[in-house]
């Protein structure tokens, strides 16, 4: 049987069919040109990725209810959907625990002749289950034991440590409550109301205490984190808003969470991925200054002048982003027809596709490869923005494209002698994301505090994510060694990157 012969005979609802098939494959292809130009194209022309995703999204649920219609009224269909999805499924993970189900006939007997029937085989099919998140209650004994001889003391084990003393978390409930909150980006309310559900009362301040503790606990291991990425010879920065409560105003303040990443997989490099947040009250200069006291090396930015302090010291070496010069541009291109933008972003575009062939390469190949293609795209780009200057209103916006790029020359160019630099800062910018997504959800911190908290946390949490570290496993972990007496002298063994990847990770990180 073909797929034609499922097809209704009634024009009209073949018609309906095809209208409806017709609008799905409109939406996808609309939606994949989205997505190429969210991975491909130039930065400010790109949709938020939750926003395609979203989209895509119902697109699918769509295409599944339509699916789903059309297999209750053709048998044949439903048969061969069902096949093509044991086909193309997959395996679940050997390491998940299996609960088996046999479904066995009622009547061993013949249905023929009523002989005896004898097993020949089995039909073994598995499914994905889930079980709901589920309380338990660690009950502790701690028998006591006294001396009929003497009557003169008691004996009795000491007390388990706790992070918190006298409450009723384990460290794996709090590693629970910090997970959400910062890499599910739940806040601690709407985390109250869903154990509420479950008939655990749990206030949203007992919640925020429980938090609080184990910032303060894990600060020592950020701050740790923090040096060994200062440690490297080259880093991202970054920064973004950070709205804290200013319960003086009865408003929000502007805070800063600053962010410093290190990520030389491009390239190769030994040292394992990591992010670390600081939390300051503003966006002054000196702020960056003090984060990175003690770093000597690359500092790879956008356009942000309080770091050329950092450079005019000499300890650092600035490597400016060329994704920000070409949004400028492409902002100028989207607006209507401008000749001289749109040949920037060729331009540009040139370099990018450079980028794209060497990535994954060693870093003096990338250097060799930049020296011989990239170099004379450059050579030839600076004199061109000049002469185009020169040319145009000293007052337009093209004009300020062109002197911010010009203006940072020997930063943009910087990525061509050296393969361990980055064409671009997107690296820390996606590192900023998760902290956008957990503003937009929280809304703002309640503290400069909570600022710090969050730093704290979301610092662990992210360089887990990007190494393929198991968050939840390994704060709980962390925070049990910390609260029984794990020794400072050896706090790097707390640190992500001492901790086993694990495999289910692995390709998501």
């Amino acid at each position: 049987m073909t797929a034609t012969d499922t097809l209704p005979d009634d024009p009209g609802t073949l018609k309906a069919m095809l209208l409806a098939e017709r609008a799905r494959t409109e939406r996808l292809e609309q939606i994949i040109k989205e997505l190429q130009r969210h991975r491909f194209g130039r930065r400010a022309e790109t949709l938020p990725e939750d926003q395609l995703l979203l989209g895509l999204e119902e697109v699918e649920q769509t295409a599944a209810s339509t699916e789903a219609e059309n297999e209750a009224a053709a048998p044949a269909e439903r048969a061969s959907h069902a096949a093509t999805r044991r086909t193309n499924r997959g395996s679940l993970p050997a390491y998940l625990p299996r609960i088996e189900m046999v479904v066995d006939i009622d009547d061993y007997a013949c249905p023929c002749c009523q002989g005896a029937l004898h097993r020949i085989g089995e039909d073994i099919s598995e499914r994905l289950d889930i079980v709901p998140a589920q309380f338990r209650v660690l009950v502790v004994r701690r028998p006591k034991y006294a001396c009929r001889a003497c009557e003169n003391g008691v004996v009795q084990a000491a007390a388990p440590a706790r992070l918190i003393e006298g409450g009723l978390p384990t460290e794996a409930t709090v590693a629970q409550v910090l997970v959400s909150k910062y890499a599910d980006h739940l806040p601690l309310y709407r985390q109250a109301q869903i154990y509420a559900r479950q008939g655990i009362t749990l206030n949203r301040s007992t919640l925020a205490d429980w938090v609080g503790r184990a910032a303060f606990l894990l600060r020592p291991v950020h701050e740790r984190l923090l040096a060994r990425l200062k440690g490297s010879a080259k880093l991202f920065a970054d920064e973004t808003t950070a709205p804290v409560l200013d319960p003086g105003r009865g408003k929000t303040k502007t805070g800063q969470l600053w962010a410093y990443a290190r990520d030389d997989r491009p390239w190769g490099g030994a040292d394992p991925p990591g992010v670390a947040y600081v939390y300051a009250p503003d966006r002054k200069a000196e702020r960056p200054i003090a984060h990175l006291a003690g770093f000597a090396g690359t500092l790879q930015v956008d356009g942000y002048a309080g770091y050329r302090i950092l450079a005019e010291r000499g300890d650092v070496r600035l490597a400016f982003c060329w994704a920000h010069v070409r949004r400028r541009f492409y902002e100028l291109a989207a607006a209507g027809p401008a000749p001289i933008a749109s040949e920037a972003l060729e331009r540009i575009a040139g370099l990018y596709a450079i980028e794209s062939d060497i990535r994954g390469s060693g870093a003096e190949e990338r250097r060799e490869a930049r020296l011989r293609r990239s170099r004379p795209i450059i050579d030839e780009l600076e004199p061109w923005l000049r002469a185009k200057l020169a040319l145009i209103s000293q007052k337009t916006k093209l004009a300020e494209a062109i002197r911010y790029a010009l203006s940072r020359w020997e930063g943009l160019t910087r990525f061509i002698d050296d393969g361990r630099i980055e064409i671009d800062s997107n690296t820390v910018e996606r590192a900023i994301r998760p902290i956008a997504l957990n503003r937009k959800n929280a809304l703002f911190a309640g503290s400069d505090g909570g600022g710090e908290h969050w730093a704290i946390i979301a610092s662990l949490i992210e360089t887990c994510k990007l190494t393929g570290i198991e968050p939840h496993a390994y704060l709980a972990d962390v925070i049990t060694k910390i609260v029984n007496g794990h020794p400072n002298s050896q706090i790097d063994d707390l640190l992500p990157w001492a901790y086993p990847v694990a495999p289910a990770l692995r390709d998501v990180a």
